[in-house]
């Protein structure tokens, strides 16, 4: 008896026994990538994926984007029928599309709908990083290009939500191709006097950054997304100097001129309401 009350704390864990670790639900908890907070994916959720103990903004599904944004979480989507071929028979091309269709159970790495915003119909377009990191193929070009489009024949503002690694590899020039095409509906839209919103999400890179992801009327962005067209390596090594810490974020471009605001999740869709109400 004496020699338990004077026995020393043990200084290891216990490792949880592989069936413990089956009972507890997959999914439940997850971990900020910025500041390792551990949040309970459900509070996350409502919180529309924002961390709350450092603000880091978590990437948001086209779906998850559609329902926070529109009223009542009611749209009409477009194009849904549109899917990506293999032009250039890239190896393994078409297993990998189908894999991420599978996963995102969306066709294409952009969504296209129509809805209403604070009672506003409106175009609405966004990107989806889980299908091929949002990478721009010529569907991608061609979605965009048709809700530009459809928003100058209906008189209406498109809103775009960004986030991508650029133009897809895997498609060659087709989709570099789609910088000049979505560019080219965007001007239609601007010469029939349509408001083009863009919205930059972390992250928003490579042709995508410098086509129509900049090209809004009203270029908004969200706390800490990353922007910019090659990568922060490949520059130092060009200009051959040391870029600043905050370099090719939202806050940087704000600074520089690039942006127009730069506005947290939770405030984003009283902010589109406030500028759709301004141009109706």
């Amino acid at each position: 008896m004496l020699r338990d009350l004077f026995r020393k704390p043990k200084k290891y864990a216990t490792i949880p026994s592989e069936q413990v670790k089956k009972d507890i639900p997959e999914g439940i908890m997850q971990k900020c990538p910025k500041c390792g907070t551990i949040l309970i994916t459900k509070e996350l959720e409502k919180n529309l994926k924002v961390c709350k103990a450092c603000g880091h903004h978590l990437p948001m599904s086209a779906p998850e984007r559609l329902q926070s944004l529109v009223d009542n979480g009611e749209y009409h989507e477009y194009d849904q029928e549109l899917i990506s071929k293999d032009p250039l028979a890239f190896p393994d091309y078409v297993k990998k599309v189908q894999a991420d269709m599978n996963k995102t159970k969306l066709n294409e790495a952009v969504v296209t709908a129509e809805g209403k915003i604070g009672g506003y119909p409106a175009i609405v377009g966004v990107m989806d990083s889980r299908f091929r990191m949002g990478s721009m193929g010529s569907v991608v070009g061609e979605k965009i290009a048709r809700a530009a489009e459809r928003a100058a024949a209906k008189r209406i503002p498109f809103i775009l939500f960004c986030a991508s690694g650029g133009a897809r590899m895997q498609e060659g020039v087709l989709s570099l191709m789609q910088m000049a095409k979505t560019s080219a509906a965007l001007e239609k839209m601007h010469r029939e006097k349509v408001l083009f919103v863009s919205v930059l999400t972390n992250p928003t890179t490579g042709g995508v950054s410098a086509s129509f992801a900049s090209l809004g009327d009203i270029n908004i962005a969200e706390p800490g997304a990353l922007i910019g067209f090659a990568g922060r390596r490949v520059i130092e090594q060009t200009v051959r100097q040391k870029l600043p810490d905050d370099f090719q974020t939202a806050e940087f471009l704000l600074k520089h001129g690039q942006l127009d605001m730069v506005v947290p999740r939770g405030e984003l869709r009283d902010t589109l309401i406030k500028i759709l109400e301004f141009h109706a």
